[in-house]
């Protein structure tokens, strides 16, 4: 309606320079002013009865002979068609690149058959890691524990070279990689095969877990309500393009990691590493930039997960998002617990105190709330795994300096500041357009390229994967 009124006031600005008897062209604007002012509302009825250009509008008018008044009104019937159809084509527009970030590239979707057949008929691909001398390193908290939860082959590659370049403590890393039984002999083959210096890494399928049957039940029932969520979100996606209606928001279902197993399963931590009592966690789509060996010396302050939750930009804006783009605040249990201009905190790099989580109810909290969305009919956040876990760590989160952490890349107009990008410790890719995507930018990665490897001969037919930017970061640690 606004940009209506605009174009009207802009038609206005254009007559009053036409060269026409100055009392038809008063009477024009003074028509054109009074159909903004209710005097009539132009309508969009999918119809093709209005004139797609001022043009056709003029020389409808001038066919038909009809007065000042009908002139207004079809003018504004018009430019309303025109702010439909292009609102209309952006929501579309928007919609299409979300669902690119569903897509697996051929490359990558190659890379992952090319390790699984080494896997097959290799026997170093099958060999196990990390060496007897080194299996104590995966329960000494003396060590620096990294979480990744992934089915990422390259992407878990990237991030573990990126810390270990980056780090003054090589040798006393140990990464933990977590993935889903599809893609274990996948990525057990690429770490058996690619070997990493100093650090020790171990790969573990979720089908090896053995946990007490009140952990399976509950992490079951988990499961299951995130499928209905998702579903729910799907269906109201759905009906608002059938009524050529948009919501950024509802967008976000479209999001791989709004359905991911494995995204869900963070809120299982202390379940999946007994006998760690601090670990950081790095989100699968970062890269690391500068040395984060000083994140397992923070004093929590009694909390149970460092997070930044301030901005570099100052309190006018927020790292990530805002409260009121994660829940719905006209729903009542919402809006009178939470604020919905406060900053949420970001997801990705984190360090979590599993002791003093273990000693919370966080998790039953998490459980509780997911309970009253599924009672409430799906209507206290939008779609995505971050809502939840914000109000299951209220009240348990120590803030870091917002250096450590910049997220952001990867939206269609990142706005960041190019100095913070480049002193930050970890930049994050928490847009759709991850790196390993076509619609990814590889400008957005300041590695330089490098040397090539030995390693390009697993690649020998996944050439998208070869020339991938995003992969030289791997082939130059």
């Amino acid at each position: 309606m606004i940009y209506e009124n605009y174009m009207i006031l802009f038609l206005c600005l254009q007559l009053s320079s036409l060269i026409m008897p100055k009392k038809l062209r008063e009477e024009l604007v003074r028509a054109l002013l009074e159909s903004t002012d209710g005097g009539g509302v132009g309508t969009v009825d999918g119809s093709n009865s209005e004139p797609v250009s001022f043009k056709d509008l003029v020389k409808d008018m001038s066919l038909n002979r009809q007065d000042l008044k009908a002139f207004a009104f079809k003018t504004k019937a018009m430019i309303a068609k025109m702010e439909h159809i292009v609102r209309t084509a952006q929501w579309h527009e928007s919609m299409y690149w979300h669902l690119a970030a569903h897509s697996v590239p051929k490359g990558l979707h190659c890379l992952s058959l090319e390790m699984a057949e080494e896997y097959a008929v290799n026997t170093a691909a099958r060999s196990q890691f990390p060496l007897p001398q080194y299996i104590h390193r995966l329960t000494d908290p003396s060590f620096h524990h990294v979480v990744l939860l992934t089915d990422n082959i390259l992407a878990a590659s990237v991030v573990i070279s990126s810390t270990l370049k980056t780090s003054s403590n090589a040798d006393k890393l140990v990464f933990h990689v977590v993935t889903d039984k599809k893609t274990y002999t996948s990525m057990h083959a690429w770490f058996s095969v690619n070997t990493v210096d100093s650090a020790v890494v171990e790969v573990k399928g979720l089908h090896q877990y053995e946990w007490p049957h009140e952990v399976n039940v509950a992490v079951k029932e988990m499961l299951e309500i995130h499928h209905q969520i998702s579903n729910h979100n799907f269906r109201s996606l759905k009906e608002d393009l059938e009524y050529g209606n948009g919501n950024h928001h509802k967008l976000d279902v479209l999001s791989p990691s709004s359905v991911s197993l494995l995204n869900h399963l963070c809120i299982y931590l202390p379940e999946l590493f007994p006998d760690l009592n601090k670990v950081v966690f790095l989100d699968h789509d970062v890269v690391v930039q500068r040395d984060i060996s000083s994140l397992w010396d923070l004093n929590l302050n009694q909390k149970a997960v460092a997070a930044v939750v301030d901005s570099w930009c100052g309190t006018d804006c927020c790292p990530g998002r805002k409260y009121n783009d994660y829940f719905n605040f006209t729903n009542p249990i919402i809006s009178s617990l939470f604020d919905k201009n406060r900053c949420g905190w970001l997801y990705g790099v984190n360090v979590f105190d599993l002791q003093r989580w273990r000693n919370s109810n966080i998790t039953a909290v998490y459980h509780q709330w997911l309970k009253l969305s599924l009672n409430s009919g799906f209507e206290l956040w939008h779609p995505g795994v971050l809502p939840p876990a914000l109000l299951a760590f209220e009240n348990h989160v120590h803030a870091i300096d917002p250096s450590w952490h910049i997220a952001g890349l990867g939206h269609r107009y990142p706005q960041l500041d190019e100095h913070m990008l480049e002193t930050a410790a970890v930049v994050h890719f928490s847009g759709p357009a991850k790196p390993w995507l076509e619609i990814g930018s590889s400008e957005e990665l300041s590695e330089a390229e490098g040397r090539r490897s030995s390693l390009q001969s697993l690649f020998r037919h996944c050439s998208s994967v070869d020339n991938n930017t995003y992969i030289r970061i791997y082939m130059r640690r």
